[in-house]
């Protein structure tokens, strides 16, 4: 294994325990717009009600696991377990939309561009299917003050560039405690 990365700040956050139906009423209270993607994401079983566990979670930008050219989703899977750190539960996304309320607004206004948009924050979780036209997972992104869950799709090629981010979980005893004064809802990260 190699050396685990130094992270600074995690969030930690509540996955499960709500019904489909309690969870969509949530993003709907908190004005988070979904894409086509997400609609379909939140229909699977994964998203049946379940035991609420809690969960840590770190960012981590794919040029941080030292892919010099990017990495396919795969490759960024591999190389962060290989870190230490673990996929997010499947169900983890709409959750960690709901808690993470200070995330910036993206560079661009761009929704839909055939490639990974910028400023999002993509959960990484096991896809839910092996079909290519079903969604991979979800990323959270803020467009003109607008909260957005957005589910994403790509095939096994397709490579992430290097300052694409993504939310992996990180096991309990890496938890480092926020000092006085931060937010509970931020993530952090530092480089290795």
């Amino acid at each position: 294994m190699q050396q685990p990365l130094g992270y600074v700040e995690t969030v930690r956050i509540q996955v499960g325990g709500l019904t489909r139906a309690q969870l969509r009423a949530s993003l709907l209270s908190r004005d988070v717009h979904l894409n086509g993607h997400a609609e379909a994401l939140l229909e699977h079983p994964v998203f049946d009600l379940r035991d609420r566990e809690e969960i840590g979670i770190v960012e981590c930008e794919v040029g941080d696991f030292d892919l010099r050219k990017g990495g396919t989703l795969p490759e960024v899977f591999a190389a962060a377990r290989d870190r230490g750190l673990a996929l997010c539960p499947p169900d983890t996304g709409p959750y960690l939309r709901l808690a993470l309320t200070s995330q910036a607004n993206a560079p661009d206004s761009v929704l839909s561009a055939g490639r990974s948009p910028a400023g999002a924050l993509k959960v990484a979780a096991a896809p839910l299917s092996d079909d290519v036209e079903f969604p991979k997972g979800f990323y959270l992104r803020v467009v003109d003050d607008r909260q957005w869950l957005r589910g994403f799709r790509c095939d096994d090629e397709y490579r992430f560039a290097l300052e694409d981010r993504f939310a992996f979980r990180l096991p309990d005893q890496r938890m480092s405690q926020p000092e006085v004064g931060d937010s509970p809802t931020s993530i952090t990260r530092r480089r290795p």
